[in-house]
């Protein structure tokens, strides 16, 4: 099924899948203790990997074993490269950087030089 997907439905899934990732890595850089890394990493990667969201990454791993296995005809190294690789990698590049790179330059950094801007024009 990995490789039967539209372009337009790996695209979304992967946007879907390294969103969570991102949001992983994020909320475990910014948990105080090892019980709140831990559950936040946990819970969203369990979250993507049932949700049946493509990583680029992970299907690096799978989708080769499998063709490696030899079974079934239509999985094979185009079908892998095109119809998976190819739209996942642009998705999950999509959900790194627009909702949680954009979100997190909105939120802090760009309120942070609003801020840092008015205080120029206050002193001047």
């Amino acid at each position: 099924s990995k490789v039967g997907l539209t372009f337009a439905q790996g695209f979304y899934l992967g946007i879907m899948c390294n969103w969570l990732v991102c949001l992983a890595v994020w909320m475990a850089t910014g948990a105080k203790d090892i019980t709140g890394k831990i559950l936040s990493v946990f819970f969203t990667i369990w979250l993507f990997v049932t949700s049946g969201f493509e990583h680029s990454i992970a299907n690096m791993y799978y989708i080769p074993a499998g063709i490696l296995a030899k079974g079934l005809n239509s999985l094979n190294w185009k079908n892998f490269i095109i119809k998976n690789l190819i739209p996942v990698t642009f998705g999950n590049i999509v959900g790194g950087v627009l909702f949680v790179g954009m979100a997190y330059w909105y939120v802090y950094i760009r309120n942070k030089n609003l801020s840092h801007e008015k205080s120029k024009q206050k002193s001047s």
